[in-house]
C-alpha cells in the first residue's frame, strides 16, 4: 500500500455496512482528515495506522481492496470507499461479505480481533519449542496445532499440508506424540512453504488475485494438497486424501509418519 502511505484521508463512505460484523457509522466521521502514517499486517488482518488509531481490515474469503480513481464509478459489492487527497480511492470490494472493517482508537494489538492471535511464522519468535510446548496441553493432531491462529497465524489448510509433506510427519500424528527434534524440523518447513508462496504471489484458488490484481502461482508447485491419487514426487507411491477436523488432508503413506 505505498500509494496511500503519508496521504490524508478526505472522504469516507460506507455504502454498505452489512459486513460480517456491521461497519460502525462513526468511524467514518473518526478517519476523516487523517493522515496514513504506516500500513501493516498482522495474521490476515491489514492495519492502516492514522494519526489517533488504526483502521483494521479482513478481506474474508472473496474480499479485496482496489485503489482507483475518484472518476471510476463503483461496483457492484464496493461496500467502503476511502477517498485520499490527490483524487484516489480505495475501495473495499467483498461479494460474500464475510471480511471486516473496524477501528481502533488504542494499541490495535489489544483489540478483541487480534489479542489473542499467536505469533508470526517468519518471526524469530517461531520455532520448534513453542509447537512443542503448545502440544503438551492437547489430544489434537499435529496438523490442527499448526492451523490453531491462537498458537501461529497464517498457515492455513493448503499450507498446514505442504509443510507436514516437507517435514515428513503424518497430519493425523498426535501433537504430543511429536518430538522435539521434528518440531524444529516442522517449524524449518512452514517457514519455507510459507516464503516460497510468498515469492510466488500467493496460491490462487477459485477468484484470489493480489493486490494488483495479478493471480498466485504457487499453486503449480503444490506436492499433495490436491493431488489425490497422484503420484508422490518423493515416492512415487499415490497422495491419500481424507477429512481430518472437517478439513481436506493430502499426504503419503510412504514418506509421512
Amino acid at each position: 500500500m505505498p500509494h496511500v502511505r503519508g496521504r490524508r484521508i478526505t472522504g469516507f463512505q460506507v455504502h454498505d455496512p452489512r459486513l460480517r460484523w456491521p461497519v460502525d457509522e462513526s468511524l467514518a466521521q473518526w478517519a476523516k482528515g487523517q493522515r496514513v502514517t504506516a500500513v501493516r499486517r498482522r495474521a490476515k488482518y491489514l492495519l492502516l495506522d492514522l494519526e489517533t488509531g488504526s483502521l483494521i481490515v479482513h478481506l474474508g474469503m472473496s474480499g479485496s481492496l482496489r485503489l482507483v480513481s475518484g472518476n471510476e464509478a463503483p461496483r457492484r459489492h464496493d461496500h467502503v470507499e476511502i477517498a485520499f487527497e490527490g483524487g484516489r480511492v480505495l475501495r473495499y470490494h467483498d461479494p460474500r461479505r464475510f471480511g471486516s472493517l473496524h477501528y481502533s482508537t488504542g494499541d490495535p494489538a489489544q483489540h478483541w480481533l487480534l489479542a489473542k492471535l499467536g505469533v508470526e511464522p517468519l518471526s524469530q519468535d517461531f520455532h520448534g519449542e513453542l509447537l512443542k510446548s503448545a502440544a503438551r496441553t492437547r489430544k489434537s493432531a499435529v496438523k490442527a496445532l499448526i492451523m490453531d491462529a491462537h498458537v501461529v497465524v497464517g498457515v492455513g489448510n493448503i499450507y498446514a499440508n505442504e509443510s507436514l509433506f516437507l517435514a515428513g510427519i503424518h497430519p493425523a500424528r498426535a501433537a504430543g506424540r511429536v518430538s522435539l527434534a521434528r518440531y524444529d524440523t516442522l517449524a524449518r518447513a512452514i517457514r519455507s512453504v510459507l516464503e516460497r508462496a510468498i515469492a510466488d504471489g500467493g496460491t490462487t484458488l477459485r477468484d484470489f488475485v493480489s493486490g494488483v490484481g495479478e493471480p498466485g502461482y504457487f499453486a503449480q508447485q503444490l506436492a499433495v494438497y490436491g493431488r489425490a491419487g497422484a503420484p508422490c514426487h518423493q515416492c512415487g507411491h499415490a497422495i491419500t486424501s481424507r477429512v481430518l477436523a472437517q478439513r481436506s488432508t493430502f499426504f503419503c503413506v510412504r514418506c509421512q509418519h
